[in-house]
């Protein structure tokens, strides 16, 4: 029996390194990224719902983009707070912002993608910019840097949306981190000529990929995705790239309890299960390998069994992660968290299983 189990150790560890070193290596050593400004018609896409006081802090800094031609395309969804107050104000300081209102549809209730799809028509220009309304761009050049990637064939740009540091949290490295392989995952994947989602916190798309697919009609019953579920039916090898260089990053601010965290998270793994079915599987298997790894590890040592043999693959294992970890660390400028990536990696781990539990008897919840 245990000697079937060292055989499968090893057989799991192999799927891992094949992980970190054929396919995220793809991202983790790339070399760095130029910027070379194409000064393209840029529509920024910005959809609020309850959002006061972020949006008061955020659309200024939008605004305040070094990029010659850009509008700034503010959604108000209905909001039952001052949001729409804060763009109606805004629209009348900026002349680049135009305002789109939803009001509730008794047939697309609470759903973003509506709202979305709305401000996506309402856009006049061809390039599409989108960013969360509790989100902010690093630089001033950010527009510049997105748009950058695009080419005549490459018509979506995949970003990199990190979360603000706190010192002295845990939970802070846990959803940094998190976030971080999140990130090194599409990216390597999209760099293999297979994507499979984005993050609307940071993505860029020609118009017309969205009316290629008929927008989110396809999964407009999926109260989220408005951001993977498009890039994972848009998306291919012909037509997308991914943007890393440090002007193109947004931030945002973090979950401030575990509670928040793991609801998010919920809601985001269960939006996965409509992925196509390869990157379901490519997924699930990154994940069971990384499991079955720990739990191997903690049997294997218990009995004693091989014990030298699992310390020195437990050794390659560490060192050949954590060097891709790192590096993919340091391309989104998140340094710190390579020394605590071992702990970090654990917890993630556990967290996730118990998010699969959770949705399993009980629905998350969505956009409201």
């Amino acid at each position: 029996m245990l000697i079937t189990l060292f055989y499968f150790f090893i057989a799991i560890v192999f799927i891992q390194l094949f992980y970190y070193l054929g396919i995220f290596g793809k991202f983790a050593f790339a070399k760095p990224q130029h910027v070379t400004p194409k000064k393209l018609p840029v529509s920024v896409i910005v959809c609020a719902k309850n959002e006061e006081e972020n949006v008061k802090k955020y659309v200024p800094i939008l605004a305040q983009q070094d990029y010659p031609d850009f509008e700034i395309v503010l959604i108000d969804d209905a909001s039952s707070d001052e949001t729409l107050e804060v763009f109606e104000e805004f629209e009348k300081e900026f002349p680049n912002i135009r305002l789109v209102k939803v009001e509730n549809n008794e047939a697309f209730w609470g759903n973003k993608k509506y709202a979305l799809t709305l401000g996506i028509k309402a856009a006049k220009k061809d390039y599409l910019l989108f960013t969360d309304a509790d989100c902010y761009p690093t630089s001033k050049d950010w527009i510049t840097a997105m748009t950058s990637q695009f080419t005549m064939n490459k018509t979506i740009v995949l970003g990199y949306g990190g979360y603000e540091k706190v010192e002295r949290s845990f939970l802070n490295k846990m959803i940094r981190f998190e976030t971080i392989l999140t990130a090194l995952q599409y990216f390597s994947w999209a760099k293999l000529g297979l994507p499979y989602m984005g993050v609307g916190r940071n993505l860029a798309y020609k118009k017309e990929e969205f009316f290629n697919v008929n927008g989110f009609i396809d999964h407009i019953q999926v109260r989220s995705g408005d951001d993977d579920l498009f890039i994972n039916q848009a998306a291919n090898k012909t037509n997308t790239t991914i943007s890393y260089t440090p002007e193109s990053f947004t931030y945002s601010e973090p979950k401030k309890t575990y509670k928040e965290w793991f609801t998010q998270k919920r809601r985001h793994i269960s939006t996965a299960e409509h992925y196509k079915f390869f990157d379901k599987m490519q997924l699930g298997l990154f994940f069971i390998s990384q499991l079955f790894f720990f739990l191997l590890v903690i049997i294997l040592l218990a009995f004693q069994f091989q014990w030298i043999a699992v310390l020195a693959i437990l050794a390659t294992r560490y060192t050949v992660v954590w060097t891709v970890i790192g590096c993919a660390a340091g391309k989104l400028k998140e340094n710190d968290l390579k020394i605590w990536f071992p702990v970090v990696e654990i917890a993630l781990i556990l967290t996730q299983i118990n998010i699969f539990i959770t949705n399993i008897f009980s629905k998350p919840v969505y956009w409201k």
